[in-house]
């Protein structure tokens, strides 16, 4: 008797990594537009990557519900 391999990934979570990419990306963009008088944005634009880099792993490892 063969059992099924547990299905693996989240098409929402990777999904929300995605959008988490973007907002960081805009973020690193304004900081840019600004001549970077401030690093703000720069540490926004990090905490926002390293949230979507942790996302985008959850997505691959965390099992879906069957």
């Amino acid at each position: 008797m063969e059992h099924p391999k547990r299905r693996r990934g989240w098409v929402s979570l990777y999904a929300a990594a995605f959008v988490l990419m973007l907002v960081a990306a805009a973020a690193l963009m304004a900081s840019s537009l600004g001549s970077l008088r401030s690093i703000g944005l720069l540490w926004v634009s990090g905490v926002f990557s390293v949230a979507a880099t942790g996302l985008a792993v959850a997505s691959a490892l965390v099992p879906r519900r069957s």
